[in-house]
């Protein structure tokens, strides 16, 4: 499993413990797909600003959102590319101050979401939106990512 970390934005410190927590989230998710873990995932943490012009951008929302995923689904010499994730740390923050929880649990909970979307789930019809949060519930749960 290859995980490519771009860090665009420069509100907070992305630190070594939650690369590691956010690994384990996104193997914890493979395995649960029962996928093999020759993937590539990249992630991409980014301010409000460039999140709002990629909502806009791509789902015609002039809104900053929280997280997008892009699926790919490639295989490049026997890696499959799963796509790319994009978080706003700032709705990090906002949303663990909100949720009142550490931003290291909405960090992560906000991965296992862009995974859940890259692995093929959606929440827009309310049958597939209780299957994805039953997902990712699971894995919060086996991560022990509790508020």
């Amino acid at each position: 499993m290859e995980v490519l970390i771009d860090n665009r934005q420069e509100t907070k410190s992305i630190n070594d413990e939650s690369i590691k927590l956010i690994e384990t989230a996104i193997e914890a998710c493979l395995i649960e797909e029962k996928k093999n873990s020759k993937v590539e995932i990249s992630i991409s943490f980014v301010n409000n600003k460039e999140i709002k012009e990629l909502n806009k951008k791509y789902r015609g929302k002039d809104y900053p959102t929280d997280v997008l995923s892009f699926p790919l689904n490639e295989e490049v010499e026997g890696l499959i590319i799963l796509g790319d994730i994009i978080v706003s740390i700032d709705k990090v923050i906002q949303q663990s101050e909100e949720y009142n929880h550490s931003f290291e649990r909405e960090l992560t909970y906000l991965i296992i979401h862009g995974m859940f979307h890259l692995l093929g789930y959606d929440h827009l019809i309310e049958e597939d939106k209780k299957i994805m949060r039953g997902k990712e519930k699971k894995i919060v749960k086996e991560l022990e990512l509790f508020r």
